[in-house]
C-alpha cells in the first residue's frame, strides 16, 4: 500500500496549518489518511528566554533575518526531510509540471521564511530548492507553503472526484483551459442580457466538443499567455 504524502513544515506560525486545506476535498482527504502533516515551530529551537529566532543582517540594512543554527536544529529534528523546499520569491517558480513531480515525492519539508528571509549559509548547507508562487512578496512562507501543498494534494490518487479531471485543467497540456457552462442553458443577467450555452456543448457530440475545447484553450492562451503559446508552438513543432 501507498504511503500517504506527507509534508513536514518549518514555520514560525504552526498554527496557520492546515488552513484551508482542512476544509473540502482536501480536507476530507487527510481525515481518510491521503496526505499528512506536521509542523514543526522553530521557535521551540531557541535557546534564550525570548525564544529569539532572529538576529540583524551582516552589512547593515532594514529588517532581521532568521538564524541558520536555530532553523538547523529544527530540521535535523525530523525523523526524515525528504526533499528541501524554501518559499522564496526568488525561487523558480511553481509551474504544474513542477507540482506533479513534488506531488509524487514521498515526503517534502517545507521552510516558510520570516522578516527579510533566511540566513543562505542554512539554505546552501543542507541543499534547499528555492521555490517562488509568483513575482510578489508576502509577508511569510506560510500562504505559499498552503498554496503549493494544495496544488500537490489535489493531484492525489482519490482526492478529486473525476480523475479525468487534472488532464483537462490549465497548464496540463501546455494550454489553458477552455470555459465551462452549466444549468440553465438559457440565461438572462440582471441586466436583461440573454446568455445562451453553445449548441456544441449540448450537442452529445464528444470528438465535436473535444474540438472546441481544444479550440478554445488555444485561442485564450494565444490572447492572454502568448509566452505559454509560444512555448505550446515550439514543443508541438519539435513533436
Amino acid at each position: 500500500m501507498k504511503k500517504p504524502w506527507h509534508v513536514n513544515i518549518l514555520t514560525l506560525f504552526p498554527d496557520m496549518f492546515p488552513g484551508s486545506l482542512g476544509q473540502s476535498l482536501s480536507g476530507s482527504a487527510l481525515e481518510k489518511g491521503a496526505w499528512s502533516y506536521d509542523c514543526i515551530n522553530i521557535r521551540d529551537f531557541a535557546e534564550d528566554t525570548h525564544k529569539t529566532v532572529d538576529a540583524p543582517p551582516f552589512g547593515g540594512g532594514a529588517g532581521l533575518v532568521m538564524r541558520a543554527d536555530i532553523i538547523e536544529k529544527a530540521l535535523l529534528s525530523l525523523p526524515k526531510a525528504g526533499r528541501k523546499i524554501y518559499m522564496s520569491p526568488r525561487g523558480k517558480p511553481l509551474t504544474q509540471s513542477l507540482v506533479q513531480e513534488l506531488s509524487q515525492e514521498e515526503s517534502i519539508t517545507i521552510l516558510c521564511g520570516r522578516y527579510e528571509g533566511v540566513d543562505q549559509r542554512l539554505l546552501d548547507a543542507h541543499e534547499f530548492e528555492e521555490i517562488s508562487i509568483g513575482d510578489y512578496v508576502l509577508s511569510g512562507g506560510e500562504p505559499a507553503a498552503l498554496i503549493l501543498m494544495d496544488s500537490c494534494i489535489r493531484l492525489l490518487d482519490g482526492v478529486m472526484g473525476n480523475s479525468s479531471t487534472p488532464d483537462e485543467e490549465s497548464f496540463s497540456n501546455g494550454l489553458l483551459e477552455y470555459p465551462h457552462y452549466t444549468k440553465p442553458a438559457q440565461w438572462v443577467d440582471a441586466n436583461g442580457h440573454e446568455h445562451i450555452v453553445p449548441d456544441v456543448l449540448r450537442s452529445g457530440h464528444h470528438q465535436k466538443i473535444a474540438d472546441w475545447r481544444l479550440d478554445k484553450s488555444k485561442a485564450l492562451t494565444q490572447k492572454r499567455r502568448p509566452d505559454l503559446w509560444d512555448q505550446y508552438i515550439k514543443q508541438n513543432e519539435e513533436n
